[in-house]
């Protein structure tokens, strides 16, 4: 009895152990780390709505979201995805190189955007909204902040530095949030969304850059060939990852660029504003896990381990999470809106509903994206973003056919939902191929020391 006993408290205090070790596991106080500067962002930027609401139209919130789109796609196109490849090599010199390769491509593209500036009133003309072309130039300022700070981030992700990250993004939520405030009751109402969505990130970045992040050779040692052969090294990312983005992107955007013209900018406001509730707090969890396991994941397949339990383990987690959580939301989505933006909300509502299951999927496959640039499966990667933009494509058409923006925005909810489903499980394949690679090549290991 007494040995049974002594084996009961071991155990006991082995799985406690264990379990210390797995809180206080780098892994765990990371994603800690990021998930608390997200929530606290994202916080931030949430309850400023209520107050937002009351005080722009849904018009501003149209406004806004077109110089956003078109903004997202130019920043995309940027770096050329390059900047994702800044975590894979395994010596840092190569990851400057990528840096200098990434600021050179993001120079080239804020010049041509700078010279879009003289033909503002035709790109206003060309969407509908004369008001854009009041302020369009600013659009290079944002392209360079935001490139600029892709470029960072993944470098900041390949050094571990998530307080860094962590710091951008507060700083950049509060400054953003703020601004729209201030500048709304200064009586900026048309463009204040604007100046503030444009001046938070420069600011931003420009703090997240104090103190030593340990890029010095990124300007003293430019050499062209070096840069070429990094670019021709990590090749996929433009032939691949660019245009799964850009179209991921374009797509993403379609009921603002599409419909704009069709519908005005009230109905894309109230579609807007659907977007920022529904992906704020889906963003504040998949960010954080996405930086988080890119490293975690990157170094177990640089080191031939297994990465099949850990993936398992999040999917579940998110299904008996979420599942019952967006169940109870649908349920009480018309009264926690009109609760939260006040009158005249109704149709947020009810496009948030049928944004649901679209959001769920989205939290597995956001998290988990970088899969395909790990086992460089851009190229099939690519070919399920021209599935989805086709599904969302067919929703808008027929939405704009119909002459109803509602039936527009239920079909392109609904087939991107089925997209992104089908992308999860195909990046899921691709870690369980994986595993039984290792689990072979574990196997010869072993026998050959055996023998």
């Amino acid at each position: 009895m007494k040995k049974l006993y002594f084996c009961d408290k071991s155990c006991t205090f082995a799985a406690e152990m264990d379990i210390l070790a797995l809180i206080k596991s780098s892994g765990v106080r990371n994603f800690a780390k990021l998930l608390s500067a997200n929530v606290v962002a994202q916080v931030i930027g949430l309850v400023v709505y209520p107050i937002l609401t009351r005080i722009y139209a849904p018009e501003d919130f149209g406004l806004l979201n077109l110089f956003l789109s078109i903004s997202g796609v130019l920043v995309i196109l940027s770096t050329a995805e390059y900047y994702n490849a800044i975590v894979l090599p395994k010596e840092d010199n190569d990851a400057r190189k990528i840096i200098q390769l990434c600021l050179c491509l993001m120079l080239l593209l804020v010049v041509i955007t700078g010279v879009s500036v003289l033909f503002s009133n035709d790109i206003a003309s060309l969407f509908n909204t004369p008001d854009l072309a009041k302020y369009y130039w600013l659009m290079p300022i944002l392209v360079l902040a935001s490139g600029g700070w892709n470029i960072v981030n993944y470098w900041y992700i390949r050094c571990g530095r998530y307080d860094k990250i962590s710091a951008y993004q507060l700083s950049q939520s509060i400054l953003s949030s703020g601004g729209k405030i201030g500048f709304g009751y200064a009586g900026v109402l048309t463009g204040g969304m604007i100046y503030s969505v444009v001046l938070a990130p420069i600011v931003a970045l420009c703090t997240s850059l104090f103190g030593k992040i340990k890029m010095a050779g990124v300007r003293n040692t430019f050499c062209f060939q070096d840069i070429l052969g990094v670019a021709k090294r990590y090749k996929n990312f433009p032939l691949y990852s660019l245009p799964r983005s850009f179209v991921n992107m374009l797509a993403g955007q379609l009921p603002v660029l599409l419909l704009t013209p069709y519908f005005g900018s009230q109905y894309v406001g109230w579609w807007s504003m659907a977007l920022l509730l529904g992906f704020i707090p889906v963003n504040m969890v998949s960010r954080s896990i996405y930086q988080v396991l890119y490293q975690y994941t990157t170094e177990r397949v640089n080191k031939q381990l297994a990465i099949g339990p850990y993936f398992r383990r999040f999917t579940w987690g998110v299904l008996l999470v979420g599942v019952p959580v967006f169940a109870a939301l649908f349920c009480i989505m018309p009264w926690l809106t009109t609760l939260f933006l006040g009158d005249g909300w109704d149709m947020t509502s009810t496009y948030l509903r049928w944004m649901l299951p679209w959001l769920l999927s989205s939290i597995l496959t956001a998290s988990t994206g970088f899969l395909a640039d790990i086992f460089m499966k851009q190229k099939v990667g690519f070919w399920f973003e021209l599935f989805t933009a086709f599904l969302r494509v067919v929703g808008v058409v027929l939405g704009i056919v119909l002459a109803d923006f509602s039936v527009a925005i239920l079909c392109y909810s609904v087939g991107t939902a089925v997209a992104v489903t089908a992308q999860y499980i195909w990046l899921i394949g691709l870690v369980k191929r994986y595993d039984a690679q290792i689990s072979v090549l574990n196997d010869g290991r072993a026998d050959d020391n055996e023998n």
